[in-house]
């Protein structure tokens, strides 16, 4: 089988392209050299691994041989993925959302030799449809332009940067001193509420994403204004979302997100950065209802990811593919959905006649199908698993209890789970990213603190060991941001560090171990070193010096994830108020002064931000406990903390390692060896309590 360069890469995404007919390259000078040498544009094609439309293009366009054969005359074809590279991603995403207002993957960009993009677009069909042009027609009029009118594309890929660095330079503006004001807050709030959805939860209409950052806006604004439709927007939202079939009833996890505004028909592909972060999402919102139903589900997501996504030496793969074989014995033949979906009569062949009958009531399962939305038209006849109707409906239907229905529910669903775990899985993409399995850390330590189950604890510090040995380059003192097979690579950007720094933060909060929080307080002086603008305020994506980045950007979007300045700026506040560093308070307001006309225009592109610029304007509760951590009196005063919903606190074991960093410590706790509590806020602190009572009067 003929192979191109791809077959020497490690990432999942790059080595299945590795025997199509296109020559495709990977991103390096190498390539950057080729295309100079032989006077070529570059088609530069961003994509990952669990991609549907990624594979729909490769099967329709790149698998084509007529088609490879013209890309290989025309251009030099660079493969990306976009995981691995998110800094490339970042550059070119921002230039083709200049170009189209509209983004996505897979990404199709058409370059200068210099990397400057003057053409672009997502998906591209092999003939004309979907009122796309074809991707043949589109190769061939760019290849006679840049024959015939070269000078005129390298002009427009000029002016297409300048106009980019124009739009990233603007944002370098003076600061505004308006952000203590709650204006902002109450703004963003307002346009939340305008785009909610009050009948099935969510944002919009049409496909809904899940979308953290948002909830944690929320519940953030809900403590401080006690505005109970804050709440109710994420409480609801949070049901709906695990009812339909956005949620693997059989497994655990969420799936990327809903075809449909009901969230009924998911993209099945699941996200390690989406369970993360949900899981962290419903732990606080249980912290906030005492509702068990939200607890419940962000156990059973993190056991969903320990159990499928776990690296055997710590650490977590990054997602598993929306689409899997149908039959075994035609293996190259797949369809979305097929792993997870069901026919009637399959349901009926495995549980007993009662059961089903009871299980189809539940989840909504029909002889034609349920699945109202078929955007691949695969799904034919099959079920998605979704609550039509909850436990009580179906134990009046039934004349059962509850009790009775759930453990019915419960029995059927261990014998779904066992015949589907003998199809053929969907494809596992087995990298380990330092900025995702950071946001797990946190997501871990978050769990750990409310369940006090040790099994989350170790899976957390087991993956901080992992990316320790494995991801922090200890001679040139900087993280790397990919793992696969024994190969660790690429330079980390701001994500990696601010998420990583953040979840040390939080296992620190969850052990009092001072290790997690000496290094997190090293890789903040580094992130500053490398990324932070020290003229403007704000943090560059990437640090400086690489040559195959020709925008610095500082990105303050929270989408799916939330951007690394957003993050960073809460470590600065953090690490700033638990060591006393009132330079890191300083860099984090100039950095929300610099954003904040983005967060005055925009406040729904940038809810994680926002959840900074609250912790920036309410003086964060500083809680520092003392005496012996082995005693069973602070362990109880420990929980009550943990089980309470504070978004702006730190957490400070007063131990003699942390008395040397943080000076500010001897001054508040003395000698004091009594298990006691110091609740401070504002540069003031009560008088230290031994009574859990006594400390939640002060914690309201």
């Amino acid at each position: 089988m003929k192979s191109n360069k791809l077959i020497h890469e490690k990432s999942p995404y790059l080595l299945q392209h590795a025997h199509n007919p296109v020559d495709w390259n990977p991103w390096n000078e190498e390539t950057f050299t080729l295309a100079k040498k032989e006077n070529k544009p570059i088609f530069l094609s961003i994509g990952y691994s669990t991609c549907y439309w990624c594979h729909v293009m490769e099967r329709e366009v790149f698998e084509n041989e007529d088609i490879a054969k013209l890309m290989n005359e025309y251009f030099v074809n660079v493969k990306v993925d976009r995981e691995e590279r998110p800094d490339v991603d970042r550059v070119y995403m921002t230039a083709l959302q200049s170009m189209t207002g509209a983004g996505g993957w897979p990404m199709s960009m058409f370059l200068t030799p210099e990397l400057k993009p003057f053409y672009g677009a997502t998906y591209i069909p092999p003939k004309a449809k979907y009122g796309r042009a074809g991707f043949e027609d589109v190769i061939t009029q760019i290849h006679e332009v840049w024959v015939n009118k070269q000078n005129e594309v390298l002009e427009s890929g000029e002016k297409i940067l300048s106009r980019l660095q124009e739009m990233v330079e603007n944002k370098a503006v003076s600061g505004d001193e308006s952000i203590q004001s709650a204006e902002i807050l109450d703004n963003a709030f307002a346009t939340v509420t305008k785009i909610y959805d009050d009948e099935y939860g969510g944002f919009g209409q049409g496909n809904k994403f899940p979308r953290p950052v948002v909830f944690n806006f929320l519940l953030d604004h809900y403590y401080h204004t006690k505005e109970f439709a804050a709440l109710d927007m994420v409480s609801y939202t949070l049901k709906k979302m695990y009812e339909g079939g956005m949620y693997d009833h059989l497994a655990g996890g969420f799936h990327r997100y809903s075809v449909d505004s009901i969230w009924r028909v998911p993209h099945f592909e699941k996200m390690l950065y989406d369970q993360a972060q949900l899981i962290t999402t419903y732990i606080n919102t249980y912290l906030t209802t005492k509702n068990k139903f939200y607890l419940f589900v962000a156990e059973d997501t993190a056991q969903y990811v320990i159990e499928n996504l776990r690296h055997s030496d710590g650490g977590f793969y990054s997602a598993e593919d929306a689409e899997s074989v149908i039959d075994i014995n035609e293996p190259s033949v797949k369809a979305e959905g097929a792993y997870n979906l069901w026919l009637k009569d399959e349901i009926e062949d495995i549980l007993d006649q009662e059961d089903a009958k009871i299980f189809n009531f539940f989840f909504g399962i029909e002889i034609m199908g349920n699945t109202l939305n078929d955007p691949h038209e695969v799904f034919g006849k099959k079920n998605v698993l979704f609550v039509s109707n909850d436990i009580y409906e179906t134990a009046k239907k039934f004349e059962k209890t509850p009790e009775e229905i759930a453990e019915i529910i419960d029995k059927s669903r261990a014998k779904l789970l066992a015949v589907r775990n003998l199809r053929p899985k969907p494809h596992l993409d087995d990298k380990i990213l330092t900025s995702w399995n950071g946001l797990m850390i946190t997501a871990l330590a978050k769990i750990y603190q409310v369940t006090r189950d040790k099994e989350y604890l170790d899976n957390a510090v087991k993956t901080v060991e992992f990316i320790s040995e494995n991801l922090y380059d200890k001679n040139n003192k900087s993280l790397l941001h990919r793992y696969r097979d024994g190969e660790s690579r690429f330079e980390g950007t701001l994500d990696d560090y601010a998420y990583f720094i953040a979840g040390l933060i939080d296992l620190y909060e969850a052990t009092f171990r001072i290790e997690y929080l000496e290094l997190a307080i090293g890789l903040n002086d580094l992130t500053i070193e490398k990324f932070y603008d020290n003229d403007s305020g704000g943090f560059f994506d990437v640090a400086a010096g690489g040559t195959d980045i020709i925008l610095k950007t500082k990105d303050i979007y929270d989408g799916a994830e939330p951007a690394g300045n957003s993050i960073q700026v809460m470590n600065l506040l953090r690490l700033g108020y638990m060591t006393d560093n009132k330079d890191h308070i300083e860099k984090a307001e100039n950095s929300l002064k610099l954003f904040s006309a983005d967060l005055k225009r925009l406040p729904f592109s940038s809810p994680q931000m926002l959840c900074s610029l609250s912790f920036y304007n309410y003086s964060p509760k500083e809680i520092i406990f003392s005496g012996s951590t082995e005693s069973e009196k602070l362990k109880v005063l420990i929980n009550s903390v943990y089980d309470t919903y504070i978004p702006n606190r730190v957490l400070l074991y007063a131990s003699d390692q942390l008395k040397n960093i943080s000076k500010f410590i001897s001054n508040i706790v003395s000698e004091s060896k009594n298990d006691e509590v110091y609740v401070c806020e504002d540069y003031k602190c009560n008088l230290p309590v031994d009574d859990v009572e006594k400390l939640k009067k002060l914690l309201e």
